[in-house]
């Protein structure tokens, strides 16, 4: 059987972060699955609504005080890249919190803990603890610490978030527009089916991608014909 109170101090020790009060980190791992199994009362979805408005405001006065010549429209498009759900994902996968998250075997069995939505909203509660466990510096302290790449890569405009349309403004300039994306296959059950999409220019193959909805698929696609360009690198 799992050892739990093992597990969360090694998360501690991840997050450097030691809580006065355990619980509040208990609850930011516990997706709300979790709670019709088990005699839980609290799940992290309270603690997600907390954690994005530390994080927006953290990362707000980060911009604010140390880019005074950018306009109100440019400190706001800063933000979303940084403050994304990509970009929770990322985080979460780098702190390893999906092995730590707490969910129902249903949940699990069906990809729960590679979720990105998951993942991200996890990060959100976990700010949120440290918020109410430690205050609003340390919470600030983590934030920057953990972000700082993404907030690097936000300045230099290395984030794209909409791969597709990215390369349609690449073969725009390039006078190219035949562009098309066609779905290769499927694989997996309903509840977890994997799509692998390729993308056509001009009736060459750019690039393939895959993912658990079409959607994603064909970003991945896009992003692997932007990286076969050498627009974007990996």
């Amino acid at each position: 059987m799992k050892n739990e109170a093992f597990d969360i101090k090694n998360l501690e020790k991840r997050l450097n972060i030691v809580f006065n009060n355990i619980s509040l980190l208990n609850e930011a791992l516990t997706h709300s699955s979790y709670i019709n199994q088990h005699k839980e009362k609290k799940h992290n979805e309270r603690l997600e609504f907390l954690g994005d408005s530390v994080l927006q405001i953290c990362i707000s006065e980060y911009l604010y005080k140390n880019f005074p010549d950018k306009s109100e429209g440019e400190l706001t498009r800063l933000r979303s890249l940084i403050v994304c759900e990509n970009s929770l994902y990322e985080i979460s996968i780098i702190l390893g919190l999906g092995k730590y998250l707490r969910m129902s075997k249903g949940e699990e069995l069906t990809g729960g803990r590679d979720r990105i939505s998951i993942l991200a909203d996890s990060v959100e509660a976990v700010i949120a603890a440290i918020y109410l466990d430690r205050g609003i510096q340390e919470a600030k302290k983590f934030i920057m610490h953990n972000f700082s790449n993404i907030i690097d890569r936000a300045i230099n405009n290395d984030i794209i978030l909409d791969y597709k349309t990215r390369l349609q403004e690449v073969l725009q300039q390039k006078g190219e527009t035949l562009i098309s994306y066609n779905l290769l296959k499927f694989e997996g059950p309903p509840h977890r089916r994997k799509f692998y999409t390729e993308v056509i220019i001009d009736k060459t193959v750019y690039g393939t991608g895959s993912g658990y909805s079409k959607k994603e698929s064909e970003q991945n696609a896009a992003k692997a014909a932007l990286c076969n360009m050498e627009v974007i690198y990996e």
